[in-house]
């Protein structure tokens, strides 16, 4: 088994130099590359990038679905792994995802995640990632799939400008693909919480999911979650 990493950008000139060194800090053979899929960042991200050692590629598309489409065509691994810039994954993230694949059977999966601040409320949410249901997925907890199940599916929609995890995910529950919730979690930022209120990211997502689950047209809920949050 070999496995590529595959880390969407834009403007992440602040976090991806620390999350290459940290995979790189805790690889083994099983890692076959690292590619930065860059949607058209004005800093310094292919700098800091390049600087750590990655491969790195500027998608024709931005937009992190047609971003991690493209970086796929790179990708010499037989196993798949989309992480966001701003995430750490457990130090044993290559492992795990070999014994859940190859010792368990599972064809995809992510980890539970938690945030990197001691907030009482953003325990909370914590906690829902070890529950299936799809309101508890999304791409701060990481996903690994098979390369295989990956063009079953046909990727990501790169029509989706958001919710592209959410709905990558729901075709694989429809197509009863086994997925594996790993008992571990990923550290994430809580920087969409600094010029927010808790209540206010919360009803923010509650509404732009209803509004997806209802079909609303991806531009609409664009607009309707930038509208609603402060945030980058």
């Amino acid at each position: 088994m070999k496995i590529s990493v595959i880390i969407p950008t834009l403007n992440e000139a602040a976090n991806i130099g620390r999350l290459i060194r940290y995979l790189m800090q805790h690889s083994n053979p099983l890692l076959s590359e690292i590619i930065v899929s860059d949607g058209g960042s004005t800093d310094d991200t292919e700098g800091c990038a390049r600087a750590s050692g990655c491969i790195f590629t500027r998608a024709p598309k931005r937009g992190r679905a047609a971003q991690m489409n493209h970086a796929v065509r790179f990708a010499k691994g037989d196993v798949l792994y989309f992480i966001h810039a701003d995430a750490l994954p457990p130090e044993s993230y290559l492992i795990d995802i070999q014994m859940a694949i190859e010792s368990e059977q599972y064809l995809m999966g992510c980890y539970r995640f938690e945030f990197d601040s001691p907030k009482i409320l953003l325990k909370i949410n914590a906690f829902c990632t070890r529950f299936r249901a799809l309101w508890c997925r999304g791409g701060d907890q990481t996903l690994f799939v098979t390369r295989s199940i990956f063009n079953a599916l046909n990727g990501y929609r790169e029509d989706f400008v958001i919710m592209e995890e959410y709905d990558f995910i729901q075709r694989a529950y429809h197509k009863n693909y086994s997925f594996k919730i790993i008992p571990k979690t990923v550290l994430i930022s809580a920087r969409k919480y600094e010029t927010n209120s808790y209540w206010q990211v919360q009803w923010a997502n509650f509404t732009v999911f209803n509004m997806y689950l209802r079909g609303a047209p991806q531009q609409r809920l664009a607009d309707t979650y930038k509208q609603m949050l402060n945030y980058r």
